[in-house]
């Protein structure tokens, strides 16, 4: 593999069994009161263990559950996830216990679990894997995933993203109902541009605004045309959004529009990721309409998303089209 710079990661797709079809999705239901099963998919088995372990006792959640819901919604989540590196984010002792990152893939691991090999300016080279399709999902959850993490740009060229995002988060003294007014903010300044973007709740205390993009532009350059509108949107309204990335100079009760996620490297909880919070929240899509009339984080739970699902489907169906992307190359300097 070439030599990795700065500017320049080279990635490789490790698909370990070729000549398998990818297993079609479908309607899994993990039965109850069993500590571990082994569910085949064709060729493929996952073994699901310790599912009667409390991930939120106070909730009466089990790793049972939140392996279900993840298999409940897979079809609008995989599309979301394919193709792209993991970072695997796990909780051992579940969602209030300590967690830790992981990188690697681990091994000894299916042989089925496709990995993207991707080269960094150290030296090293990190086999990250990729979920692909539902055994691959389960197999990742059951480390002990709560969350999803994705890379931005596929593995084919990871510098190169098909979206363009910023995080909102709220600085302390500020409230999620200026979280909901920055996310206005933001979208009316997109649209201004031209720029087609959705939004979702981060489930923990913000809102993701992403701009599906002609991909082409580097991870490098896409952070700086978001750099560029973050401290545009700063200085038009200063009482309410700050783009200062250091925490020691934030000033408190404004919203953060947090453009430096756009780096390489970096990742944010994916659509349909439950977080590790008391009510077990969801990383949800919403319409701007909702953010209008107003919606809390606690709206969206692992209870009711499936439901939520199943009467809207994916509002971020848009970010997977070839269409009505938008090309920042004019943009480029």
């Amino acid at each position: 593999m070439v030599k990795a710079t700065r500017d320049y990661h080279p990635a490789q797709l490790k698909s370990a069994s070729k000549s398998r079809k990818r297993t079609q999705r479908g309607q899994l239901v993990i039965p109850p009161h069993v500590e571990q099963i082994e569910v085949g998919f064709g060729d493929r088995q996952v073994k699901l263990t310790n599912l009667n372990k409390l991930f939120w006792p106070e909730l009466k959640i089990t790793k049972r559950d939140l392996l279900q819901y993840y298999a409940d919604v897979s079809s609008v989540l995989l599309p979301h996830l394919q193709a792209r590196a993991m970072v695997m984010k796990r909780y051992p002792n579940g969602a209030g216990g300590d967690f830790f990152f992981m990188k690697r893939a681990p091994s000894p691991r299916p042989p089925w679990i496709e990995i993207c090999s991707i080269s960094h300016g150290s030296g090293n080279v990190i086999d990250f894997p990729i979920i692909q399709d539902l055994p691959a999902l389960l197999w990742v959850i059951n480390l002990g995933c709560i969350d999803l993490n994705q890379w931005y740009a596929r593995c084919d060229d990871v510098d190169r993203p098909d979206y363009l995002h910023f995080d909102l988060d709220p600085v302390p003294g500020a409230k999620f109902q200026q979280v909901r007014e920055s996310a206005l903010v933001v979208r009316n300044a997109l649209q201004s541009l031209k720029m087609s973007c959705y939004a979702k709740t981060t489930g923990s205390k913000g809102i993701h605004v992403y701009v599906p993009i002609v991909r082409g532009p580097t991870q490098k350059q896409v952070w700086t045309i978001a750099k560029e509108i973050a401290q545009v949107l700063e200085s038009a309204n200063p009482k309410l959004i700050t783009a200062e990335y250091r925490i020691a100079k934030r000033p408190k009760g404004r919203v953060l529009v947090d453009y430096n996620q756009n780096a390489w490297g970096r990742t944010l909880a994916s659509i349909y990721s439950i977080r590790p919070t008391p009510k077990a929240t969801v990383s949800t899509p919403v319409t701007w309409n909702e953010i209008e009339r107003g919606i809390d984080i606690e709206d969206f739970r692992i209870d009711n998303v499936r439901k939520r699902v199943q009467k809207v489907g994916d509002l971020w169906a848009p970010l997977l089209s070839k269409q009505k992307r938008f090309n920042l190359e004019p943009y480029l300097k």
